[in-house]
């Protein structure tokens, strides 16, 4: 029996009683010169969360019953949450004076101090950190003389670090930094730390977007390494044409924001017959450049996806790779992956071949001019634009074809505002626009995914080592409670075993009702995260039976690794020793990429709030008129016609004393009885903003002319 198995079945024993570890080795006859060894072992276990050290030193086994392992939600008024590992068990509130020296996102054991009951969360204690997740801290530094503390930007971390005189390392007051903890709180005390990077004043350009940039840990530079490898491989060699096939002649184009610098993907189209498209799908081959065990492929791995934020990119890859000859930029020759499919005119792909090749591209196009066209506006178009003008028409024509096969078949499409946020020469925000999705995105949108649940079904048949992108069947507790508000807007979910088409008809028949933005955000929180996944499942929210992500190696290191996948099967070269080896790696890859992809959209989401914030600073004082966006225990949510959304606090709405109807989703004033609901109009006054939590508060205006400010 292994001596992990050994040490778990002892522990479980009745007559066992808590031991220390030289108390165990001694016990199991470890001599002296493999001591290290065997602790190293106990150490794993405690990690693993099967067993733990009490106050005395002495090692216990985790008893599931009364103890939870998992992560600490922490709230900026010091208390928190467990989220448990096991995701059968609720969350447990975790009151401050029982978090002992946990902090937001660590790794910790509970003991639970009360069971759940009606209406009752479970409460516990924490017992033992095993994980810290804030050895580094970013905020702003306050100097008192002898002495001074760092303000944490992250408001779920309660506690203000307190930095002693010798560890300020010239910070100023006022200035954003990065301390490095020394020693972590108690109920009663402050963590501890030194100053390790001065990063500036917060008004000076690019620090704020910095700061959240440090707060993530993302990699913003390349090695040395790296760099020099970039170099050597960015061109193309005369024999790296051979065995590919040369569409530099075929109409072949991009389509992309006018910003954008990398180029993944470029398309293609014929008419076979007048009932048959022939749709190419061009993608840049990065896995020709980046290969196995390469600094850079290292790299790529670690950083998981580009990281797109308002005034940057954080590239997976480096600029002579992303933006120049991995890109597909016009009149260039580019080496792709290339995926033709045969299309008839119900949207099903017939027959479809994968080639390696060559293309060059024949035009650069912005998505806003394709759309003018394509919807009949009249413009002064580029001359590229007009050469391919037939065949963005076919296109148009065959997405048409596409989107209704996916919807017929259930696919649920969200259609949430997106935002605009535009910025000065000093990175300061001057506006914000609602960002319409228009023909163009939606075109190049269903091509990818066609070509994605190709490519997929290719493989999952070929029966390759492959990774997935999975979207799993909610939650059915989830499910239930989003029945129980449906119901109370007057909607309701058929059948016991719930197909994403019963999901798509509710979002259909809110679409324009004033609980629209409610209801299809509750629906997108009943929905399970996608994620990669070296094991095949379906896409519930696509209706796909097979899906993954092939369209964009640039920026995403699954798509890279699936390139390889392919390519070695076109080449014959997938042998048995690789395929064993993908089987053993791939599911590290595809957890670790799902984890960068959350960090991105994390990362990205709070330079959106925090520039929104920014933007309203100067509107204080201003009216608007907005739309009733969520209902809470603490007020009320409003949104405005620029996407900003800001929260008006039950202690801004001054005619009453309100009260939240959770069951009907409202707010209702005690003594008027004033009733405020999700999606009524409402006129609100800015009256401040946050740029360190990136909050917005409103008030309510009560008279009844509407004042529109300037947004």
């Amino acid at each position: 029996m292994p001596i992990k198995e050994r040490i778990i079945e002892t522990m479980s024993s009745k007559e066992y009683k808590p031991l220390l570890k030289e108390e165990l080795a001694f016990i199991f006859g470890i001599n002296r010169k493999d001591e290290k060894d065997f602790f190293k072992i106990l150490s794993s276990l405690e990690k693993e969360g099967l067993i733990v050290k009490n106050k005395e030193d002495r090692y216990i086994l985790i008893n599931n019953e009364h103890m939870a392992i998992g992560k600490i939600e922490a709230n900026e008024k010091g208390y928190g949450f467990l989220i448990p590992n096991d995701k059968s068990k609720e969350d447990i509130f975790i009151p401050p004076e029982n978090m002992d020296s946990a902090m937001h996102n660590d790794t910790v054991i509970v003991n639970i101090t009360r069971k759940a009951g009606p209406n009752k969360k479970a409460e516990g204690e924490v017992i033992k950190v095993l994980e810290r997740a804030n050895t580094e801290i970013i905020g702003t530094f306050e100097d008192n003389g002898n002495f001074g503390f760092v303000v944490p930007d992250n408001p779920k971390i309660y506690y203000d670090v307190f930095i002693p005189k010798n560890a300020k390392n010239n910070a100023k007051n006022g200035q954003k930094v990065i301390v490095s903890v020394t020693k972590w709180p108690d109920y009663h005390k402050n963590p501890e730390g030194v100053i390790k990077e001065v990063l500036g004043y917060s008004y000076e350009k690019g620090i704020d977007i910095l700061s959240i940039i440090k707060e993530y840990n993302l990699p913003t530079d390349f090695s040395d390494e790296a760099k020099k490898e970039a170099k050597r491989v960015a061109k193309i060699e005369p024999d790296d044409k051979d065995n590919r096939v040369d569409y530099r002649n075929l109409t072949v184009f991009t389509i992309d924001g006018k910003d954008a610098k990398d180029f993944d993907d470029a398309v293609s189209i014929e008419m076979l017959d007048k009932d048959t498209f022939l749709l190419g799908v061009h993608i840049a081959d990065v896995s020709h450049y980046v290969r196995p065990k390469m600094q850079l492929d290292k790299e790529a791995l670690l950083r998981g996806n580009s990281v797109y934020l308002l005034d940057r990119v954080i590239p997976m890859l480096p600029e002579e790779l992303s933006n120049e000859i991995c890109s597909l930029n016009p009149d260039t020759d580019r080496l792709t992956l290339s995926v033709m499919m045969n299309v008839d005119r119900s949207g099903k792909v017939i027959d479809h071949k994968i080639y390696k090749s060559i293309i060059k591209s024949k035009a650069r196009l912005v998505y806003d001019d394709v759309s003018d066209l394509l919807e009949g506006v009249e413009s002064d178009y580029p001359k590229e634009l007009l050469a391919v003008k037939d065949e963005l028409f076919t296109m148009s024509e065959l997405m048409e074809i596409l989107r209704n096969r996916r919807e017929k078949r259930g696919s649920i499409d969200f259609d949430f505002p997106e935002s605009y946020i535009e910025l000065d020469e000093n990175g300061k925000a001057i506006d914000v626009k609602r960002l319409d999705r228009r023909v163009a995105n939606r075109m190049i949108e269903e091509f990818m995914l066609v070509t994605n649940e190709t490519i997929a079904e290719r493989f999952f048949w070929a029966d390759t080592p492959f990774i997935y992108r999975i979207h799993e069947e909610p939650d059915p507790k989830k499910v239930e409670q989003f029945i129980k508000v449906l119901y109370n807007f007057g909607y309701r979910l058929k059948g016991k075993d719930l197909h994403p088409k019963e999901f798509q008809r509710i979002t259909k028949e809110i679409k324009g009702k004033k609980e629209e933005a409610l209801l299809s955000n509750l629906l997108l929180r009943t929905l399970q995260r996608a994620k990669y996944s070296a094991e095949y499942d379906v896409h519930f929210g696509l209706a796909a039976k097979y899906y993954t992500h092939f369209t964009s190696p640039i920026r995403r290191y699954a798509d890279l690794q699936i390139h390889r996948i392919i390519k070695d099967y076109i080449d014959g070269t997938l042998s048995e020793k690789k395929e064993k080896k993908l089987r053993e790696t791939l599911p590290e890859v595809a957890e670790h990429v799902s984890m960068t992809e959350r960090l991105a959209d994390e990362a990205e989401r709070d330079v959106d709030d925090l520039k929104k914030a920014e933007y309203m600073s100067s509107k204080i004082g201003e009216e608007y008129v907005g739309l009733i966006s969520n209902v809470t225990s603490f007020g009320m949510f409003v949104q405005l016609e620029n996407t900003v959304e800001g929260l008006v606090h039950f202690s801004n709405m001054k005619d009453d004393y309100y009260l939240f109807d959770e069951e009907n989703y409202q707010i209702i004033g005690e003594m008027t009885r004033k009733i405020y609901r999700i999606g009524d109009e409402v006129k609100i006054r800015v009256v401040g903003t946050d740029l360190v939590k990136k909050n917005i508060d409103f008030e309510l205006v009560y008279d009844e002319t509407v004042i529109q400010g300037v947004i």
